[in-house]
């Protein structure tokens, strides 16, 4: 509830479409017409996370809160996935707390959370179905957890196909342990802390994987092309073809703001969603960038997190590696050149996992993690003037903020 309210502050501004809210939005209306006309609008996309921005415009009106007021509530709920992630992973509300602080103050979430794009939407599904697989990781009987990590992941595939990079990396993890259990696999000094044990989920069975990670999330991705196409399967099969021609295509060669996949740690080429004047000496601007404060450290604590499965077998480092690594280098098996930062947005959030894995770990004192999360918390301050529109900024806070020329 306090993480919508302070999304909400201010979210009006612009007060017009702005950067890919003119794809979406108009999407959106389409699906509030009496009869549904030709062609449809966005095609490139699934329904779900338009249909939720229609059913906001239909109850707050065609206005710029109808068009982001989900965005908001998505962001939020975004945040409680970080919990309940987090809280499953390190059994530990002040770390569950601190995951969440850490995964607000990235900057990312908060510059999503505030348009009307379909990524926020994506992205809270994705960690709610993280948050279910991490719970049932720790089961004898994973059953459950894993038909709602499937649910939520065919959610999130609903709102954009990169909601399959979570769902795939549950598959891959299940079917890389249930193949080591076929081998018989032993680590000579196994113990209870190791990512892979033999004993794992024992009536866990291959109909049951089936039912969670396959037809579960087929069954409600399917469901929400309903609305659009009744229950025509040869139109439903046809916008499967028109998304996956989209997503795979290469005939858009550059952007303004294209950048590739290896260069999004480090944070090269931010997209700027939105630059005005709106003064002799003020700008209105939002740009997509990143906390530098938080998301470069974390590329230390992903080696911290790396060594520690390789060397002592850690479960906890397997599993916010899996997180982290799934959603990001499923970006370099596109056809697809075109990219964009805003895509490493699942993998920036769940670097909040790392983050609190490495700066925990055993030896680490106390004070350590919540001196991070202030210092992230300055960042997160020191950049509201480019990344909330209703911050109008002079053009040497600009000019101070923006510390490489790539970043302009």
């Amino acid at each position: 509830m306090i993480a919508q309210v302070v999304l909400l502050l201010g979210v009006t501004a612009p007060d017009k479409l702005y950067f890919d809210e003119v794809h979406y939005v108009p999407a959106a209306r389409q699906m509030l017409l009496p009869v549904l006309r030709e062609p449809i609008l966005n095609p490139m996309h699934p329904p779900l996370a338009k249909e939720i921005i229609a059913l906001s415009i239909r109850a707050f009106g065609d206005t710029p809160l109808g068009w982001r007021y989900p965005a908001t509530l998505f962001g939020a709920l975004a945040l409680v996935g970080v919990y309940l992630g987090a809280l499953a992973l390190f059994a530990s509300q002040g770390r569950a707390v601190a995951a969440t602080l850490l995964a607000f103050f990235n900057q990312m979430l908060f510059v999503q959370s505030r348009i009307a794009m379909l990524d926020i939407f994506a992205l809270a599904f994705g960690l709610f179905a993280i948050a279910a697989f991490i719970h049932g990781f720790r089961q004898q009987r994973p059953q459950l957890a894993f038909a709602l990590a499937g649910l939520a992941a065919g959610l999130s595939t609903a709102c954009k196909w990169s909601g399959l990079f979570v769902l795939a990396t549950c598959i891959v993890i299940v079917a890389v342990i249930r193949l080591m259990q076929g081998w018989r696999t032993r680590f000579a000094d196994g113990n209870a802390e190791d990512w892979y044990r033999p004993e794992l989920w024992p009536n866990f069975r291959g109909a049951h994987f089936i039912g969670c990670f396959v037809l579960l999330p087929a069954l409600v991705y399917l469901a929400t092309f309903v609305p659009l196409y009744g229950f025509s399967f040869a139109d439903i099969v046809e916008a499967q073809r028109r998304i996956f021609a989209d997503n795979t295509t290469t005939a858009i060669a550059s952007h303004t703001y294209m950048s590739s996949w290896p260069s999004w740690p480090f944070l090269v080429r931010p997209v700027w969603y939105l630059f005005e004047k709106v003064g002799d000496d003020r700008s209105a601007a939002v740009v997509f960038l990143g906390n530098p404060l938080i998301l470069w450290p974390a590329l230390i604590a992903l080696m911290v997190a790396l060594r520690d499965w390789i060397v002592a077998r850690n479960r906890d480092a397997f599993l916010v590696l899996a997180f982290y690594l799934g959603p990001y280098l499923a970006w370099a098996l596109l056809p697809r050149t075109l990219g964009f930062i805003y895509y490493y947005l699942p993998a920036a959030t769940t670097a909040s996992f790392v983050l609190v894995y490495a700066l925990t770990r055993k030896g680490a004192p106390r004070w350590l993690l919540w001196a991070f999360v202030a210092v992230g918390c300055a960042g997160f301050v020191a950049m509201l003037p480019i990344t909330a529109a209703l911050f109008e900024t002079s053009m040497a806070t600009y000019s101070r903020l923006m510390l490489f020329q790539n970043w302009i």
